[in-house]
């Protein structure tokens, strides 16, 4: 019965962690991306993040943030989050779900503990800025 489940593989969606200026904060800060590379339009987009791990001992992890998102264009971006300072040592976790046509899509991304930081960045498509990127 199993074998009768087709899963599909997700290509050419993917994270970046990009870093920008904020006025807010008066200094620069990373931010989660969504990255549609792909010829089709994600439909009705959901993006569950978390972040967990150990800090000084101690298991820590934070609450859920869902976001949701009517459509993705095909070859285009869109920004799903801030990712706070206190939260980059830590695995940030981000479940994304969409549909392409009338199927369902869904792969988990993980930014690995002290990943995001300006040692692993290279240029995100589409962006053309430089960030760390999750495929």
């Amino acid at each position: 019965m199993k074998t009768d489940i087709i899963i599909p593989i997700v290509e050419n969606v993917f994270l970046a962690a990009v870093q920008e200026w904020s006025d807010d904060f008066m200094e620069k800060v990373w931010y989660a991306y969504l990255i549609n590379d792909s010829d089709f339009n994600l439909d009705s987009v959901m993006v569950v993040s978390k972040a967990f791990g150990t800090i000084d001992g101690e298991m820590k992890k934070t609450s859920l943030l869902r976001h949701a998102f009517v459509e993705v264009p095909s070859v285009s971006v869109v920004k799903i989050e801030m990712l706070e300072k206190s939260v980059l040592v830590l695995n940030n976790e981000f479940m994304v779900t969409f549909f392409i046509a009338d199927k369902l899509y869904d792969r988990k991304f993980i930014f690995k503990a002290n990943s995001i930081t300006p040692d692993y960045v290279e240029e995100v498509p589409i962006l053309f800025v430089d960030g760390v990127i999750v495929r």
